[in-house]
């Protein structure tokens, strides 16, 4: 089957999916990841498992366009009026998740990950690294969903959604870190300075200069094409993207890290920022969300998934803990409304967008060639999971803080 009935195929397959899904009141990403299941060559025979597995430019560059918006979602103005409250909540709700599923996933991946080359140090704490890393993020497009349907209005909603578009963020740093320090494990490299410091500050504040220098020049670009059509701006937002992810693994800089950067100041400084970020959102979302997570869908290897489903369990309940008691903490220590501290965690159970991405990322490291697969197919299995409940928890909780009027 030719490479373009293939990607025809994506579209449609993806596109009926999504719209089953947000029929029956779940979020389209499930249907999107539901449709790559489909077209799995593991499960189907529609998809070679050749394409499925020379798909990283096409993820990439998707991962490039939801990592800008990330970005974008950082106006200094609106973080600050948000206030104190969101700040903490996001804060210790993502390291707690962060710091549980790793420890905890760390320790329990040694009675189900059987190597032959099985070492604490050398596998198994980088494992719980990068998966604790990717227990930070939430979903907000399923809690938006349920906000909307119900058109809800209240402190809890409003602190679910700040904190759900912060803690992206805070996700891909904790991703960035975790990355580092697992390269210098896996690779069996001796403790020294120069690895173990210096090799990773090198690769995350790298990103951000050099993220803050393509928002520069980018906005430069816009200023200087006076009366450009929006078809300019999204050939010159492609042709930042591209470059910027492209330089970023050429001189060994997060590349997640310097595109979000980018987003960030484009966002705080230039003066077309929303016509550009609408722009995004209007055009080329739809179109980046089918391609990317049909595409993830069509990655998981299902005698994996099911040899490590245990795990998947593990990650949920270790995930699960660090989001509740991270929340009670942050809005204890906020001083937050009762209600706020009281349900906001119900809220931040949905997981998906930029979780799979970065675990995609982690399959095209050679270096974490041992387990990829394995980080993979747990966290496409999870997701779907997430997605199905998370957003009947955060309709029963919004509901129960009196954010739903019901008639």
């Amino acid at each position: 089957m030719s490479g373009i009935l293939i990607f025809g195929l994506i579209v449609l397959f993806g596109f009926i999916s999504g719209e089953a899904a947000r029929k029956i009141g779940l979020p389209k990403v499930t249907g999107f990841i539901l449709a790559g299941i489909i077209l799995n060559p593991r499960l189907t025979h529609i998809v070679t498992t050749d394409f499925a597995e020379h798909t990283d430019i096409v993820i990439n560059i998707a991962l490039a366009f939801i990592t800008f918006e990330v970005g974008g979602t950082l106006h200094y103005s609106k973080i600050k009026k948000l206030g104190k409250s969101i700040i903490y909540i996001t804060l210790f709700e993502g390291e707690l998740s962060f710091l549980a599923t790793a420890t905890g996933i760390a320790f329990v991946s040694t009675f189900f990950v059987h190597t032959s080359e099985a070492n604490f140090s050398t596998l198994f704490i980088p494992i719980g690294l990068l998966m604790g890393s990717l227990a930070s993020p939430t979903d907000p497009s399923a809690t938006l969903a349920v906000v909307h349907e119900y058109k809800a209005k209240g402190p809890v909603s409003s602190t679910i959604m700040g904190v759900a578009a912060l803690d992206d963020t805070l996700g891909i740093i904790n991703f960035s870190i975790a990355v580092a320090v697992s390269m210098v494990l896996v690779t069996h490299q001796n403790f020294n300075f120069y690895s173990s410091f210096a090799i990773p500050i090198y690769q995350i504040f790298g990103a951000i200069i050099f993220g803050i220098v393509n928002g520069i020049i980018f906005n430069f670009l816009t200023v200087r094409l006076r009366g450009e059509t929006e078809g300019t701006l999204i050939v010159s937002i492609l042709a930042l993207l591209t470059l910027s992810f492209g330089i970023s693994s050429l001189i060994n800089v997060d590349e997640l890290l310097t595109v979000m950067t980018a987003g960030a100041f484009v966002v705080n400084f230039n003066s077309k920022k929303e016509q550009i970020f609408r722009m995004l959102e209007r055009y080329t979302d739809e179109l980046i969300f089918i391609f990317f997570f049909t595409m993830s869908g069509m990655q998981l290897d299902f005698s994996i998934f099911f040899t490590y489903l245990p795990l998947a369990f593990f990650f949920m309940i270790f995930r699960a803990s660090g989001k509740i008691s991270g929340a009670l903490i942050g809005a204890t220590v906020a001083k937050s409304p009762d209600k706020v501290r009281k349900y906001t965690w119900g809220g931040l159970i949905p997981q998906g967008g930029i979780v799979i991405g970065l675990a995609l990322l982690i399959k095209q490291n050679p270096a974490f060639a041992s387990f990829s697969d394995i980080i993979i197919s747990i966290i496409i299995g999870a997701t779907v999971m997430h997605e199905l409940v998370g957003p009947l928890i955060s309709r029963k909780v919004i509901q129960a803080a009196g954010d739903i009027r019901v008639n």
